[in-house]
């Protein structure tokens, strides 16, 4: 195995022209499918965990007066952070089912001509 000759082909792919194949439209329409689960799940996801962060905060006495009602209102605020954590992964998964709903058609009619073409 020439690993130099592998090493030279890798850098000449990395800058030649790239085609519009059939290849690249299947991952632009898989990319499309999922990214909008993805980008929801990490911003909902990061949001209620600072949400529940701050809860933990205040419950603490960290930030807020430390009196009870600032513990009260930290578990509150925490307990709300935490149920967003737990249902992002359903809220996740409902967005990519519709996702791939949407693109599956073409997805598969793309598949089967990159399939057909190969054998």
């Amino acid at each position: 195995m020439n690993t130099d000759k592998i090493y030279a082909e890798a850098i000449v792919n990395e800058y030649s022209k790239k085609n519009t194949s059939k290849v690249v439209a299947l991952h632009k329409l898989d990319r499309a499918a999922k990214l909008p689960a993805q980008v929801f799940a990490y911003a909902f996801g990061i949001a209620c965990a600072l949400i529940a962060g701050t809860g933990m905060c205040l419950a603490m006495g960290e930030i807020g007066a430390g009196t009870a009602a600032f513990t009260a209102l930290g578990i509150v605020v925490g307990v709300v952070g935490f149920v967003g954590v737990a249902v992002n992964y359903p809220i996740y998964q409902r967005i990519l089912k519709k996702g791939k709903d949407k693109y599956a058609g073409d997805i598969i009619r793309l598949a089967t001509q990159i399939a057909g073409e190969e054998e």
